[in-house]
């Protein structure tokens, strides 16, 4: 770890924790400290003192969190894989927390309510905000990605960033609704009908939960395909109908059996050159192949098969409002449980292991737990 004078992440000690804490939670005063996570690489991880920050502005909220989930762009990020996440960076964008002050010009939140995190900071006003598309927003930046995130004692942003957590929900059940938003806008992108056959590549966080909101949409059928036996066992836990090997040489043959024909729907939660031939060739004619992982650069994906067989291949980004609506009600009807998909939490002290342990493919989500 680097020094703190160096302006780097450092370890935080008991004692550190109290003199970066100085001025409590809650306290905005001028001079109160607290902690930060800050990423330098995949080696350099750690905790940065920083000035708590300010009262809440007209519009905003100030936030203490309470857990926090590492995802897979933050895991990307930190080994310098993310194109859009610049390093260092400081973390934070799945964020459960309970509000501590709001600012002037708030309506529907106060002190002491349960709240998570909606992270796009978006502009309001260019064509793809006013169509509603705030998600492609043309200035578009991420809390947590491309400004200081949550990963943090106390945070301030704007009020309508902040989704209320109903009362009969568990704080480790409300960090899912920012993961669970993202399979549910793309589920709904790609138009998902009752009896639609449908294909999830990938069984992380996102793979996993994209089969939950495809299983709601009313698809029949499902198969789900990974490298690891274990993500496959969970994914034949939450409702696959088959689950395949990634690497298996007749995989589009057993995936086409096992729908009983060719997808409605591939959705890519990988986002390789590999997984994407894989989606052109599970996809019917006029089917649909969803791009929901991030690549690392540009991909080479079967443009002749897309031209020949009408297949339409359309990205998805993030979510809107209503998706998180969405998500907060799939989540209170029990469509998945945090001890479905939480495998691992970790003290915010501890965050370098978190980091770590979100790295390991054999974990499926890690949260880091913020105690103040």
């Amino acid at each position: 770890m680097t020094e703190a004078k160096t302006g780097g992440p450092i370890a935080a000690s008991g004692s550190d924790r109290s003199v970066a804490r100085s001025g409590g939670a809650g306290h905005a005063r001028a001079g109160a400290m607290m902690l930060q996570a800050v990423v330098a690489s995949r080696e350099d991880i750690g905790l940065r003192p920083v000035p708590r920050p300010p009262a809440p502005g007209l519009g905003e909220a100030l936030v203490r969190s309470v857990l926090v989930g590492i995802c897979g762009s933050d895991v990307h990020a930190a080994a310098g894989h993310h194109p859009f996440i610049d390093l260092p960076y400081r973390p934070g964008h799945e964020v459960v927390g309970v509000i501590e002050e709001v600012g002037p010009g708030v309506d529907g939140l106060a002190p002491g309510d349960r709240v998570v995190l909606e992270p796009n900071l978006y502009c309001g006003h260019c064509p793809q905000c006013r169509d509603g598309r705030y998600n492609i927003c043309r200035e578009l930046a991420v809390f947590g990605c491309q400004t200081p995130g949550g990963m943090a004692d106390a945070f301030v942003v704007r009020a309508d960033r902040l989704h209320h957590v109903p009362d009969e929900m568990t704080d480790r059940t409300a960090a899912l609704i920012e993961p669970l938003a993202t399979p549910v806008h793309a589920v709904r992108r790609a138009g998902v009908r009752p009896g639609d056959k449908v294909v999830v590549l990938g069984a992380g966080p996102i793979g996993l939960l994209v089969l939950v909101a495809a299983r709601a949409a009313g698809a029949e059928r499902v198969v789900v395909t990974d490298l690891l036996p274990e993500k496959l066992r969970r994914a034949g836990a939450l409702g696959a109908d088959e689950t395949l090997a990634t690497d298996d040489p007749r995989l589009a043959e057993r995936a086409v059996a096992a729908l009983g024909g060719p997808a409605d729907v591939v959705f890519d939660c990988v986002a390789r050159e590999s997984t994407m031939a894989q989606a052109v060739e599970l996809v019917d004619k006029g089917g649909t192949v969803v791009v929901v992982g991030v690549a690392a650069g540009p991909t080479a994906i079967p443009l002749h098969l897309v031209q020949d067989r009408e297949i339409t291949v359309i990205g998805s980004l993030m979510y809107v409002r209503e998706d998180f609506a969405a998500a907060i009600e799939l989540l209170l009807s029990g469509a998945v449980a945090a001890d479905n998909l939480v495998t691992a939490v970790f003290p915010l002290e501890e965050v370098a292991r978190a980091f770590a342990a979100a790295a390991d493919p054999h974990q499926v989500k890690v949260l880091v737990s913020v105690a103040t």
